[in-house]
């Protein structure tokens, strides 16, 4: 990316040289630049090196835009003294006239286009470490090009200004066109003056014009890249066991092999943990692909296939996600993700399955998905207190015997044969392998009777989340969708606040994560 920047500098470098000679057609003004932006640009250089900057595709474009405008004031205060020097004033004395009449206004000139970047250097949060050195460079170059204008310029007006002036052929074989085009416009600016107050309707028409054309044009950070290479995310249902996920990996990978041909590497993982630790139920799939010179099919085309073909693999969700040109989540993700947040966790969850059906029935979303997922199977254990009352059972016995039997607790070590071991108290797994089996659990009561658990205890099922999410310490749910084809990233942020206004109410915050 910087030698295609670099690259891009040289050819701006040299179109600016030829813009300048096909205007004042000389090349003797037209080779200033060659001297003019050098100065200008090693006193960027030296501003970069001050502030601590590096060399990065973010400073190359500030000096690519900065090539532009360091020379904008070199022109002017040519053209100003060429034309003393066509009026057959003497060049020293062309210079000095020329140069005085309009200081002020490449100064102010100067000023105020350095004070429109200087701003960036102050935006906070992501956009504002990625726009900083650009800022900052662009305003240093224009300073430092209006220094070199009134400076430099002059004194090269006059050295490299021929002693006795005169116009090459090619000046001769343009000049009508251009007095043509001069008169053309002196006709009409006198019209224009003649009726000012177009001038109003003119700027009207253009705030209309750039409110009702702006607010429909997509918005988006960066657009998407072509790198090569694509991402499939893989969610199995919670509980899921490593074999079986294992099974799903391959069959979506064998997939990835046999229906893209412009593929180069197929890496696929199982049990990759995103869903928390030790997580068997999630995993991933990165193709590489060819450079886009030697397929058919453009990156964006073979994900569309993938997504659209990853219906007819029913066993787990997944998702083609397409790596961001610039992101802010270096575990990468789905490019849209919308935060939930409330204190009220009752709330997240019963507004959450409302939320997510109106993002999969939106025609911006692909592929919705959330974090907070109600998937977890959990067994919930009762204990009837009445009945533990009449029955001479103390609350305290019943939860202790509970977690002596099932809880894994850990008593003590002992040492063998040099090796330290855990004393660990939990009945043996097949005898707590099914609701039935507290039966087989006993705890005294104060008449010192044995007591089956089963007749003191009931025992339901339910779903939980794995995990309960924090968000600005609130508990949160993050909602993720991919694009659908043609939709930017701001389409799905008007999406997923279209829809918040829709269905939370004043307790919930929101705000956005991940890209």
């Amino acid at each position: 990316s910087i030698s295609e920047v670099e690259e891009t500098l040289i050819i701006s470098f040299i179109l600016v040289v030829l813009v300048i000679y096909l205007f004042f057609r000389d090349w003797l003004i037209a080779l200033r630049p060659l001297i003019d932006i050098p100065v200008a640009l090693v006193g960027t250089f030296f501003i970069m090196y001050v502030s601590g900057f590096t060399i990065n595709v973010l400073t190359l474009l500030g000096i690519v835009l900065a090539t532009g405008l360091v020379v904008d004031d070199g022109i002017v205060v040519t053209e100003n003294i060429y034309k003393k020097m066509e009026a057959g004033i003497p060049k020293y004395q062309a210079a000095k006239e020329g140069s005085k009449e309009i200081y002020f206004a490449v100064i102010a000139t100067s000023i105020t286009l350095a004070v429109i970047f200087l701003p960036i250097i102050f935006l906070q949060g992501f956009v504002g470490r990625l726009f900083r050195e650009f800022g900052i460079v662009v305003a240093g170059a224009v300073l430092i090009s209006a220094f070199v204008s009134l400076t430099l310029t002059p004194v090269l007006s006059v050295k490299l200004s021929r002693k006795v002036h005169k116009h090459s052929w090619f000046y001769t074989k343009t000049e009508p066109f251009f007095r043509a085009l001069e008169n053309g416009y002196y006709s009409l600016l006198s019209r224009f003056m003649a009726a000012r107050w177009l001038a109003f309707v003119i700027v009207a028409v253009c705030f209309g014009l750039i409110y009702f054309v702006g607010k429909d044009i997509p918005s988006e950070l960066a657009p998407l890249e072509d790198r090569n290479q694509f991402r499939l995310q893989v969610t199995a249902p919670e509980g899921t066991s490593f074999d079986y996920m294992d099974k799903y990996i391959d069959r979506l990978s064998q997939f990835m092999i046999d229906s893209i041909n412009e593929k180069t590497i197929v890496l696929s993982v199982t049990a990759s943990g995103n869903s928390g630790a030790g997580a068997t139920n999630t995993g991933f799939i990165r193709v590489t692909l060819n450079d886009p010179n030697e397929r058919t099919r453009s990156q964006q085309d073979i994900v569309d296939m993938v997504n659209r073909n990853l219906r007819k693999y029913p066993d787990g969700r997944a998702f083609a996600i397409q790596e961001q040109t610039i992101s802010v989540n270096r575990r990468g993700g789905l490019p849209v993700q919308f935060v939930l947040q409330n204190n009220d966790f009752n709330k997240i969850s019963d507004v959450l399955p409302r939320f997510l059906e109106e993002a999969n029935k939106s025609h911006v979303f692909q592929g919705v998905d959330v974090d907070l997922k109600f998937n977890k199977p959990e067994l919930k254990i009762n204990i009837d207190r009445l009945k533990a009352s009449a029955l001479g059972v103390s609350v305290e016995d019943i939860s202790q015997t509970l977690q002596l039997a099932l809880s894994n607790r850990r008593f003590g070590y002992f040492i063998k044969d040099g090796k330290q071991y855990q004393v660990m108290g939990q009945v043996a797994r097949n005898e707590r392998d099914d609701p039935t089996d507290l039966k087989n659990i006993f705890v005294r009561n104060n008449r010192n009777e044995i007591i089956s658990l089963d007749n003191l205890v009931t025992i339901t099922e339910a779903t939980t989340p794995p995990t309960i999410y924090h968000f600005n310490r609130y508990k949160s749910a993050t909602v993720s969708a991919g694009l659908a084809p043609g939709k930017t990233m701001g389409d799905g942020i008007k999406e997923m606040e279209r829809i918040a206004n829709k269905l939370l109410d004043e307790s919930f915050a929101t705000s956005l994560s991940g890209s």
